[in-house]
């Protein structure tokens, strides 16, 4: 049963734009088809996503991320992203078509490489590695089954699906979904990634092509691990005495088990490359690398690096063969000395297809960045280089309305002469209108705010006792500080600055300086000594109040505790000589306790007053008590 009865794919038209033709490769993630790019008229590879996986987050963030990854490369040796997107339920990621190999199907091929060979495909990987440094980007998941080796002789690093940004630096259990074999011992031990993660990896990648195999082996993936967090990697000539000095010192630096010892990135490892790529062939002139067909199977659509000194290396490392075989290594060397001429007969026709593919209409341009210029300057430098312009709307966050956002081909790809490049220019943000947000919970109002693409700005909290902890109380635009509680109209990506409650001051009438002072620091708030006051109600040395130094009150606001002298004092009033009846009121109405004979009571006004203790004139405590003496008594 063929592919195209098997898979429903084959033939469907995703986006109204790639036409899906053949399957190329299946991964444990995606599918990847080769297609038609109907509006641009050429062939892509189309990643995509298994129907099981679109519903999960977390896979559909990785994919997306590879994108987003590569799409910032632009360089030779790194398989370019054109476009992605999703239709109906079905995430997609397009890419440059690259017919050819894997750098694991030539080893599978050819078990090791020569040193030579080693360097040249080293030199194109690294080169592309160094871009990805250089713009932040970590790989993470560099094996050979990632590094292609394209029909024309390009080589380029493909699947950033586990890519990150450089400075996050941080430990996930992502981290060990990239090949055990190629993990590096800070990997494998703390989930930590930087470049020099993907130096350990290329070091492994180029101890394989030199000898043939790995330096770590077992039956379970834990105890390749282990070895990789334990062991040294030996060098590749204990392995192949053929390997020069200088290979087997780069294969050690680059994995040492230490990180700062290491390269700090690929550029660092390119250079002692290419000073070791000068040592070697300063010594001995060595044959160009060629494209052949495959050890034991001739398929003109598949790639393979071999150079005259291989066949002789099979030769002496293999047994002997069948006629089977004998027959198929004659039919390659035959073909390699076809190859050799057609390249010889190409060279004499030289001139016209130079001119054909080089000035002519058949020549590749690459597509100059013309982002954050103005549409007719771009159009302007576009249409010097061969190319036809067309225009499109496009909303952006990060370029000014009216100017170009972006290009399709974007910068860098290479087009054809004549081909047509759309210059998308901003529109600006995308407007977006905000829900309410006045009293909702936080988690509530970041996900109003989220869900119609703007961002949560500064959040802050503020006392209230009239609303509930953890509620929005108000919002604003962070671009002009004007309201928004109630909701309205704002743009993509723009903030929305938040006000919310973090409840009502706790009450610490009553208490001590000590008490009251550990309840607000549990709220997050200070406090600071304050005046002291009289107080019938609050004995002395308690807090009366703490006080706001401003409204309103936030964390870390300092409040002064009012503190209590007790009740005020209080003159005793002169009632010596007066009647009872008078005496009494004139006492009892100045706040103080009387102790006396009840027997005054019976006729109040038939007593005077003698004598009273304390004497008149003096200040007591409200509240105190003063005896009385009558006359006669």
């Amino acid at each position: 049963m063929t592919t195209s009865q098997t898979d429903p794919m084959i033939g469907r038209l995703i986006d109204g734009r790639y036409q899906v033709r053949s399957r190329i490769a299946r991964g444990g993630m995606a599918t990847v088809y080769l297609a038609t790019d109907l509006r641009l008229e050429r062939r892509v590879a189309i990643k995509i996503m298994h129907g099981h996986l679109a519903d999960d987050s977390t896979f559909k963030n990785r994919f997306v991320q590879e994108a987003r990854s590569a799409a910032r490369l632009a360089h030779p040796n790194v398989v370019n992203v054109f476009d992605q997107g999703q239709d109906s339920d079905m995430a997609y990621l397009v890419m440059e078509y690259l017919p050819g190999i894997t750098l694991r199907d030539l080893l599978k091929d050819y078990g090791k490489l020569t040193p030579e060979q080693t360097i040249d495909i080293m030199e194109a990987v690294l080169s592309g590695l160094a871009a990805a440094h250089k713009a932040g980007i970590v790989h993470r998941d560099l094996k050979p089954e990632n590094v292609l080796l394209a029909d024309d002789g390009r080589i380029k690093i493909g699947d950033f699906g586990l890519a990150r940004a450089a400075s996050a630096n941080t430990a996930t259990g992502q981290a060990l979904l990239g090949t055990i074999a190629y993990l590096s011992p800070e990997l494998v031990t703390r989930g930590v990634a930087d470049a020099r993660s993907d130096i350990y990896a290329l070091g492994i990648m180029m101890y394989e092509m030199l000898t043939g195999e790995q330096p770590f082996q077992g039956e379970q993936p834990m105890q390749i691990a282990y070895q990789h967090a334990n062991d040294a990697v030996p060098a590749p000539s204990a392995k192949n005495p053929a390997v020069p000095a200088e290979l087997d010192e780069l294969v050690l630096w680059a994995t040492e088990k230490d990180p700062d010892r290491r390269p700090r990135d690929a550029r660092e490892m390119l250079d002692r490359l290419l000073e070791a790529e000068k040592s070697l062939r300063g010594e001995a002139v060595l044959q160009p690398t060629m494209v052949l067909p495959p050890a034991f199977e001739v398929d003109a659509g598949e790639t393979q690096i071999i150079n005259p000194a291989i066949r002789q290396q099979v030769a002496a490392s293999t047994p002997a063969a069948t006629d089977t075989l004998t027959k198929a290594a004659q039919k390659r060397r035959s073909k390699g000395w076809w190859l050799f001429a057609l390249v010889i007969l190409l060279a004499g026709v030289a001139a016209g297809t130079g001119w054909y593919f080089g000035a002519g209409p058949g020549s590749l341009v690459a597509v100059p960045n013309v982002v954050n210029t103005a549409p007719d300057a771009a159009a302007s430098r576009l249409v010097k280089l061969g190319f036809k312009t067309t225009q499109a709307p496009e909303y952006s966050t990060t370029i000014a309305k009216g100017m170009v956002s972006s290009t399709d081909p974007a910068a860098g790809v290479h087009a054809a002469h004549g081909s047509t490049v759309t210059l998308r220019v901003s529109q600006g943000p995308k407007p977006v209108t905000i829900p309410a947000l006045a009293g909702k919970s936080l988690d509530e109002a970041k996900g109003l705010i989220t869900g119609v693409g703007a961002k949560v700005g500064d959040t802050v909290q503020q006392f209230d006792a009239k609303v509930p902890a953890n509620t929005v109380i108000s919002a604003t635009r962070a671009d002009t500080g004007a309201d928004i509680s109630g909701g309205g109209p704002y743009f993509e990506a723009a903030a929305v600055n938040l006000v919310v409650s973090a409840g009502a001051i706790p009450d610490v009438a009553g208490k001590s300086v000590e008490d009251a002072t550990a309840a607000l620091a549990k709220v997050g708030l200070l406090t600071s000594a304050g005046p002291q006051s009289y107080s019938d109600t609050v004995p002395e040395g308690k807090v009366i109040s703490a006080q706001p130094q401003h409204e309103p009150v936030r964390p870390n606001d300092t409040l002064l505790l009012e503190t209590s002298k007790g009740p005020e004092p209080v003159a005793v009033p002169d009632v010596v000589g007066k009647n009872w009846a008078d005496a009494k009121k004139a006492l009892t109405d100045a706040g103080f306790q009387l102790k006396y004979s009840a027997i005054a009571d019976v006729a109040p006004s038939a007593f005077v007053v003698s004598k009273i203790s304390p004497g008149a004139g003096t200040e007591q405590p409200k509240g105190s008590t003063i005896t009385i003496n009558f006359a006669g008594f």
